[in-house]
């Protein structure tokens, strides 16, 4: 009778401590002093990269305006004037929810089509086209494009694996 004794008092402390009960594992050789518990390990919290980031921000637009449907759908059998009216949708819902997670400023605040100096603009945020120079270097240009950076980016926080768009079934 001890032994079925001894084997529940083991199978639970294993299971909710981790350890024999001090005096079975005495009693059948596997210890003579008493047993140190060992201290619990610390799971690393998991981290988000960048790349959830940029899942974050596609469910975002996906769940706000569409826009990863919009994106995989071929849309060269519909005319020009329903392919415009769907994008107007789509473009209105999808600034509205980067202006609500993100800050965006233009790179170099100026007028396109004008001449713009690179004194005082970091080049790593320019991308220099047309006629330029071997040493990839030069004074300046005409803005093209002002460019953008995200000065503020304010994203809910995700659970790992999140699925950018869950399917819809319509029960009727």
């Amino acid at each position: 009778m001890s032994r079925i004794s001894f084997a529940f008092r083991s199978f639970f402390s294993i299971l909710f401590g981790g350890t024999l009960p001090p005096d079975i594992a005495q009693a059948f050789g596997y210890s003579k002093a008493m047993p140190v518990k060992a201290a619990p390990v610390a799971v690393p919290k998991p981290t988000a990269g960048p790349a959830d980031g940029a899942v974050q921000i596609l469910s975002i637009l996906q769940r706000d305006a569409r826009l990863v449907d919009f994106l995989m759908e071929d849309i060269s059998a519909y005319p020009d004037d329903q392919v415009g009216a769907a994008v107007r949708d789509v473009q209105t819902q999808a600034r509205e929810s980067l202006q609500r997670y993100l800050s965006l400023d233009p790179v170099i605040d100026g007028v396109e089509g004008t001449f713009t100096k690179m004194q005082g603009v970091n080049p790593a945020q320019v991308k220099l086209i047309g006629n330029v120079p071997a040493d990839g270097k030069a004074p300046g240009g005409t803005l093209r494009h002002k460019g953008w950076k995200a000065s503020k980016v304010d994203l809910p926080q995700i659970a790992p694996g999140q699925v950018l768009a869950p399917a819809e079934l319509e029960i009727e």
